[in-house]
């Protein structure tokens, strides 16, 4: 690995999001906050200290896949950092942990929070809040992939190490190109969202920033009660069906906006997901209904969909305190809390593609046991599935739960109850926000232990960069071959021979 080289490219990053630290101004401006000074102190830490790795180390010629993982992970780290400052230096959030662990949630797309009165903190700090996630949802590596050509030679490893699910979108032949056109989906769908929002009677600023929240299936709402503050099926509906949207692959908008309409249909992933959350839908109504949760049909199904779609898309958002629906209804948005959205999506998870794949091996195992000398390929929209993949899907799997066990051990072991310790590890771990119990969607994370906000904020990181890219750099062989990092002045001191 090449230590100075992503250690130059960590400079670039902090410079660029030193430039979004400065669009939370114009709103403190607005509402006279008092946060001008902090953004503009914080901007120029980041700036001067992105500068400074830029001046020191020198750029990288060509990306390995090993340098892409440390880029990603250490960049994601550098990012959760540099954006937990407004938090800290405001005195808004009790402590540097705390900052950091909102920070992370932000960027990552969790949606936890350690906030208990979230209407206490200023509006520009909220806003920077709400733009974390919109950020962290199509992820800054991709966005400097967009707007940054320094970063284009190798950047398909960073656009693997990054992306989520088995297999990538490669839109066009160059890098960069195709990260343009995933962040102008993106961008295009923030705007229709924020468009529609205000025709449902929503201020700029609190469109603005529920859009941002929304399409990056995000879910950090400026309100304690989230999307239950407005009390508008209008918005609920609009806020459902932008994060249905945000958990499909954003490849397959970009084709349906060309003109391909078809394309949603014609994927087998699509389908299981279209198909899980309506199946999900109706047996939360149904147990609600049983229950005696709601009166009305109506009403059972309102709240039914909001939370199954907000739970499936890893949004986070709620209208309802889902902690004391039945038993049985828990139990399918726990499901769900597994699951996720479509691989290439802004949703957290495990994603839907990987169970899709697993379930097709499984069945191919099961007819090799009845037929043995049957040759049996796994298909995937008619394409053949390579061996690799579903090794890595496998792979996957077994990482998935011996992380979840650890974490859930060492959270537990803390003191803190299973109900609790096992949920905030899947909220976190899976990028969704709310558990259950003490962090349930009417409460927060302020009363974890210390020790276990830091377990909990490594488990959002490892999720949304899927597992792999975070655990290889834990592992002592990675580093083995890591190189010196060499700074310009130490080269330009070497003796000629």
């Amino acid at each position: 690995m090449h230590t100075g080289g992503v250690l130059n490219i960590l400079g670039k990053l902090l410079l660029l999001i030193s430039l979004f630290l400065l669009t939370p101004i114009p709103v403190s401006a607005y509402y006279d906050d008092g946060m001008i000074n902090i953004f503009v102190l914080c901007a120029a830490i980041g700036a001067g200290t992105g500068a400074l790795l830029i001046a020191l180390f020198r750029p990288l010629r060509e990306l390995s896949l090993r340098d892409g993982f440390a880029v990603v992970v250490i960049c994601w780290l550098g990012m959760a950092l540099l954006g937990s400052l407004p938090y800290h230096l405001s005195h808004q959030v009790p402590s540097f942990i705390d900052a950091l662990f909102e920070s992370m949630s932000g960027f990552t797309t969790t949606g936890s929070t350690i906030l208990t009165d979230i209407e206490a903190l200023t509006p520009s700090l909220l806003f920077w809040r709400a733009t974390t996630q919109w950020l962290g949802g199509m992820g800054i590596i991709v966005l400097s992939l967009a707007i940054l050509p320094l970063l284009g030679i190798g950047g398909m490893q960073l656009f693997q190490a990054e992306m989520t699910g088995p297999t990538k979108d490669r839109l066009t032949p160059r890098i960069q190109d195709t990260a343009r056109i995933l962040w102008s989906v993106y961008v295009f769908f923030t705007l229709v969202l924020i468009a529609l929002l205000m025709l449902g009677g929503l201020s700029f600023y609190d469109a603005t920033t529920h859009a941002f929240c929304t399409i990056s299936t995000a879910g950090f709402s400026p309100y304690n009660d989230s999307v239950a503050h407005f009390n508008s099926l209008y918005v609920e509906t609009v806020v459902i069906i932008f994060m249905f949207i945000g958990g499909i692959n954003f490849a397959m908008h970009h084709h349906v906006l060309r003109g391909k309409l078809r394309t949603y249909w014609q994927s087998e992933e699509f389908r299981l997901y279209l198909g899980l959350a309506a199946g999900a839908i109706l047996l939360v109504t149904i147990f609600n209904l049983q229950a005696g949760t709601y009166a009305t049909e109506a009403g059972s199904l309102r709240y039914a969909s909001f939370q199954v779609i907000s739970i499936l898309t890893t949004s986070g958002f709620s209208t309802a305190d889902f902690a004391l629906w039945p038993s049985a209804s828990q139990l399918v948005l726990v499901g769900l809390m597994l699951v996720g959205g479509m691989a290439g999506s802004t949703a957290g998870s495990i994603k839907t593609v990987r169970f899709l794949l697993f379930f097709k091996y499984v069945r191919l195992q099961l007819r090799s046991l009845i037929h043995p000398q049957t040759v049996s390929i796994i298909k995937l929209n008619r394409i053949r599935v390579p061996r690799e993949v579903m090794t890595a899907v496998l792979g996957f799997f077994a990482l998935y739960f011996m992380l979840f066990l650890i974490a859930t051990l060492v959270v537990t072991a803390l003191g803190v109850d299973l109900v609790t310790g096992t949920t905030a590890v899947i909220a976190t771990l899976n990028n969704i926000g709310p558990g259950l119990h003490l962090v349930g969607p009417n409460l927060s994370f302020a009363q974890m232990p210390e020790t276990a906000k830091v377990i909990l904020t490594f488990c959002m990181l490892a999720g949304r960069l899927e597992l792999y890219t975070v655990i290889v750099l834990l592992t002592p062989a990675f580093w083995r071959t890591a190189r010196r990092p060499e700074t310009r002045l130490s080269r330009r001191a070497k003796p000629t021979s």
